[in-house]
C-alpha cells in the first residue's frame, strides 16, 4: 500500500501547528460539542418577535367592547378580516364588508404589504379605542368567513377606513391592485 499515512492530531494540537493561540473559531474552549449556537439564538430571537405580534389582539379581545349580538372582537387578521367569538357559534373569521384593504398574505409588491400592515394596525387601533362595536352579519363569502358590516362608535367602519386612508370603497366584483 503505497499510500502516505496522515498522523491523527486532536483539535487543540492542530491549532497550535497552525501557530493559533487560543482554541479553534467556534469553539469556546476548544473543545468539540460546545460551540456557540447562533442558529438557536436566532430562533428564540424570532420566537420573541412572533409573540409580540400576539399582544396587540390579547389587548383587543380583553379590552375591545362588546360587539351587537354579544359577540367579541378576538384579532385582526388584516386591513379587512377580523377573527370574531360570539356565544353559540365559537370563534369565526369574518371579512368585514363595504371596503378592501391592501393584501398583507399576498401582497403584489413591497408597497402592497407596507401599506397592508399599515391598515392592520390602524384597524387594531379603532377597535381598541372605540366606546362600541357593533356587528351585523350578512352571510358567508366562498372561502367560508362570515361576511359583517361593522360600526365603531355609530360610524361606519368601512368609511373611517377608506376616509383615514387605509382601504378603499368595494362592494364586490374584481378588484384593482395596490401595486403603483
Amino acid at each position: 500500500m503505497g499510500g502516505q499515512v496522515i498522523p491523527f492530531r486532536p483539535r487543540k494540537a492542530l491549532g497550535k501547528r497552525l501557530g493559533r493561540k487560543g482554541p479553534l473559531p467556534g469553539y469556546r474552549d476548544g473543545r468539540p460539542g460546545r460551540r456557540v449556537r447562533l442558529d438557536r439564538l436566532a430562533f428564540l430571537l424570532a420566537l420573541v418577535l412572533l409573540g409580540l405580534q400576539a399582544i396587540p389582539d390579547t389587548v383587543t379581545a380583553v379590552a375591545a367592547p362588546r360587539t351587537g349580538g354579544g359577540c367579541r372582537v378576538l384579532s385582526v387578521t388584516d386591513g379587512d378580516t377580523i377573527r370574531l367569538w360570539c356565544p353559540g357559534r365559537g370563534v369565526e373569521r369574518a371579512r368585514l364588508m363595504g371596503f378592501d384593504a391592501p393584501e398583507k398574505f399576498s401582497p403584489g409588491c413591497a408597497s402592497e404589504l407596507s401599506r397592508a400592515i399599515r391598515a392592520t394596525w390602524h384597524l387594531r387601533w379603532l377597535l381598541a379605542k372605540a366606546e362600541d362595536v357593533a356587528v351585523v352579519r350578512e352571510g358567508t363569502d366562498r372561502y367560508g368567513r362570515a361576511l359583517v358590516r361593522a360600526w365603531i362608535d355609530e360610524e361606519a367602519l368601512a368609511l373611517r377606513m377608506v376616509r383615514d386612508g387605509q382601504a378603499r370603497i368595494y362592494s364586490g366584483g374584481p378588484r384593482a391592485g395596490w401595486c403603483a
